[in-house]
Parts: C-alpha cells; sequence; structure tokens
C-alpha cells in the first residue's frame, strides 16, 4: 500500500519506519526539512509540499496525520481540501478532541479516521494501541497499515462512527492519569513510612506475579533504578493534562462521577503551584519512561 504521512516528529517517523519495515511504500512531508530528510534515510519518498505529497499518491490517496493537535490538523486539512475526493482516506492520528474529529470528519471531503495513539516511543519497538473511529469502509481499506503500526491485528479496532476512537483515546488518557496517581500515592507511603525500602527491589517484585503488576509499574522501576529511591533531582512538577481535563468536562456533562480521575487531574494542577509531593515526582518521571517527555528537574 501506498500511504502519505504529513507530520514526522517522534511519532511520525515511528509510523513511517513500521509502515516501511511492513513492505508499505510511504511518501512523507514535514514542514521541518530535517525532519523530511530524517524519513528519507528510513526509506520513504521525501517530498517539499503536501500538494507534492498528493500528487504522488495517484487517484485513491491514503493520508495519515501526526500533527499536534488543534490548529495544526485544521492548517493540513485546509490545504489538502483541494486535491481530496469521496475515495480517498485521512487518518488523524493526534490527540485530538473527539469533538474536533466530528467536525472535521462532516467537513473533510475524503473519509477521516480519528485514530487515538497510545505507546508513546516505546511503540518504535513494540507497535502502537490504535483506537479508531470513522466509516467501516475506509478502516477496512487501511488495515494493512493499522497492523503495521499496531502491535498487529489485536492492537487496532475501529471503536465506532466519526470521534468515537479520539473518545475512547482521551478516557484512555484519563485513566491513565489515575494508575498514575495511584502508584505515586503507594510509592510516597513506602517512602516515607516506617521502613528504608529499596523502591527500585520493591516495584520488582511487584512486578513479578503481583496483582498491580504493569507497564507503569515497569517505568517505576526502570525510573527508581535511574534516579535512585528518592527520585535525585526530579521535580515535584507534573505537565501535560488537556486529554485528563478533556474526560473530566465530559463525565461532567454526562453526570458520570469519576473522582478517582479528577483526584489526578487535580494533583497534576497542584504540581505546579507547590512543591513537595513524592507522588508528583514519580508522575513527572513516569511521563518520561512512556512518551520521552522532558523531566523537569529541581533547581538547587
Amino acid at each position: 500500500m501506498q500511504l502519505g504521512v504529513i507530520g514526522l516528529g517522534r511519532m511520525g517517523q515511528i509510523v513511517v519506519d513500521r509502515l516501511l519495515a511492513a513492505g508499505h511504500d510511504v511518501v512523507a512531508y514535514d514542514l521541518d526539512d530535517a525532519a523530511t530528510e530524517a524519513a528519507s534515510d528510513l526509506g520513504a519518498t521525501p517530498v517539499t509540499s503536501i500538494e507534492d505529497c498528493c500528487n504522488r499518491l495517484g487517484t485513491e490517496k491514503r493520508l495519515w496525520l501526526m500533527v499536534p493537535a488543534g490548529e495544526p490538523v485544521d492548517a493540513t486539512l485546509e490545504a489538502l481540501d483541494p486535491h481530496l475526493d469521496a475515495d480517498d482516506v485521512v487518518v488523524d492520528g493526534g490527540n485530538s478532541h473527539f469533538e474536533a474529529s466530528t467536525r472535521r470528519a462532516e467537513a473533510c471531503p475524503a473519509a477521516y479516521l480519528d485514530c487515538g495513539t497510545s505507546g508513546g516511543p516505546a511503540g518504535a519497538e513494540l507497535g502502537f494501541s490504535l483506537m479508531i473511529g470513522g466509516p467501516e469502509w475506509a478502516y477496512d481499506e487501511l488495515t494493512p497499515a493499522f497492523e503495521a503500526v499496531a502491535t498487529g491485528p489485536a492492537g487496532h479496532a475501529r471503536m465506532g462512527p466519526a470521534g468515537s476512537g479520539h473518545y475512547v483515546k482521551m478516557v484512555h488518557n484519563g485513566v491513565e492519569y489515575a494508575l498514575m496517581q495511584a502508584y505515586g500515592e503507594g510509592f510516597e507511603l513506602l517512602h516515607e513510612g516506617r521502613y528504608d525500602l529499596d523502591l527500585e527491589a520493591v516495584a520488582s517484585v511487584w512486578n513479578n506475579g503481583a496483582v498491580i503488576r504493569s507497564w507503569l509499574l515497569e517505568l517505576c522501576e526502570e525510573a527508581f533504578g535511574e534516579e535512585g529511591t528518592d527520585l535525585g533531582d526530579v521535580a515535584d512538577r507534573i505537565e501535560g493534562g488537556s486529554t485528563g481535563t478533556w474526560t473530566v468536562q465530559e463525565a461532567l456533562e454526562q453526570e458520570v462521577p469519576l473522582p478517582l480521575i479528577y483526584t489526578a487531574l487535580g494533583e497534576r494542577f497542584g504540581s505546579r503551584a507547590d512543591e513537595g509531593r513524592f507522588s508528583r515526582r514519580l508522575a513527572n518521571r513516569l511521563r518520561y519512561g512512556f512518551g520521552r517527555h522532558e523531566v523537569q528537574r529541581r533547581v538547587e
């Protein structure tokens, strides 16, 4: 299959690499010439504009967008609009709000698939988890590409109509907030409690057969191994928050109580106002573990 990939940051480069590894033909474009060159080094065909990308793709275009959520998605779609028709398919793999995805699907001349993407840079090796919304025929058409980028056939699924993919990913991120908060609070009690514990060892034991074993717990073990039991100079500041905010807003609108996710979101915002919470410092470091987000460090 021939696909155009637009947006070649960390995640976009992984999409390109995994598509190429599965034997697909990739046409790659980014506003940053260096990013386009990096995709070319992987084996993609580089182009210098969206128009050039569309011209290379022929009459039935398959396009995968990995641009930042918000205005960049709209700007990219506006540039694509004159080149698209009903036989084309556009995948939005960013963290867009589900209502924005619904609006875009209605306006886009092509079939529009909103694709919630989870796995972070670790997906370069293992593949992503893909939650996809939009027309069933378009999902079926892109299934070979989804299987290449995901962990395999079990790593992707069509959630429902337009917006549902990013809706499921939004709630996924809310759950992620709560899980990180739970691990953070547990390790904070162990750190401040009665015993002088090696938290890397605790995490390792918990990860071998315990009920609470998980990838996030593996990342806790990694954090303690690399930073030390006291987490060194990792700051009490947790970045991010947009998808968690969307989750809480939707819960309020649907009158569904989400006390754990709400509290985790509040802790994230609270971390920007004061210092001292070990649980927040661990959450800060965990974001590096799964997403390679910059670790905020304390300034002595």
